[in-house]
């Protein structure tokens, strides 16, 4: 049974899904001030020492370089407009999100964009073709633990990959047939699955987000009790 029979997309939305033991996948921060500092908080406790933000329409630096100072995050923005992901944006994103794993084993990189169905999937699976996973494999790994996870751009990042390790045209389009096939034969509502995620971010209050200045804090869960206080951008 697929885990979208027995959870709702939007449970999955903000929902930490470990790809591997160092990589996570997810959507982002809660636009909910309270929230937001709740689910960072989640995140420093799950250990995660990177964030990798791949949103081109929103950035989340101030607020986590203040509440979590000690996490580290990477931005590598583009957009989600159902064409194409440029080279420089697989270079840049997925060497910078590497480096972090080699850096140390104990490194735990977050990988999001907002909802989490496609430019983070798609990054996650860029960064394991770069360690040296096969495709499919790496696939069905995003898939099974992150099921609202379509990764749109998949054969983007497999071309861009068969091109940079060098393959030739026929070993390339052999590869990319392969992933093909497999998207087909595992495709997921799209549609449904972002209405559903739409319509849980719709039905909550609009909060705006805080930036600096704030009221100085110590942990993060100190933060919670005065945060209603901040003052909103």
């Amino acid at each position: 049974m697929n885990n979208l029979d027995t959870k709702k997309p939007e449970t999955w939305w903000r929902e930490l899904c470990w790809v591997t033991d160092q990589i996570c996948v997810t959507g982002d921060l809660n636009s909910d001030r309270i929230k937001a500092l709740e689910q960072l908080d989640g995140w420093v406790e799950a250990g995660v020492t990177h964030i990798a933000d791949v949103r081109a329409e929103w950035s989340d630096k101030a607020f986590v370089n203040h509440y979590a100072p000690n996490m580290k995050y990477l931005y590598f923005p583009t957009h989600d407009n159902g064409g194409l992901q440029s080279d420089h944006w697989f270079d840049h994103a997925v060497d910078g999100t590497v480096s972090a794993l080699a850096e140390n084993p104990q490194h735990k990189v977050l990988i999001h964009c907002h909802m989490g169905v496609n430019r983070a999937p798609t990054l996650a699976l860029a960064v394991l073709l770069e360690l040296g996973w096969d495709a499919l494999d790496a696939m069905e790994q995003i898939r099974a633990t992150r099921p609202i996870a379509a990764i749109l751009y998949a054969i983007q990042a497999v071309d861009w990959d068969s091109r940079r390790i060098g393959l030739g045209d026929e070993q390339r389009q052999d590869r990319l047939d392969q992933v093909g096939q497999w998207l087909t034969e595992n495709r997921v509502d799209v549609r449904w699955i972002i209405s559903r995620i739409r319509g849980a971010e719709n039905s909550q209050p609009r909060a705006a987000r805080i930036t600096p200045p704030f009221r100085p804090v110590t942990t993060l869960n100190h933060t919670l009790a005065g945060a209603a206080d901040i003052d909103a951008f």
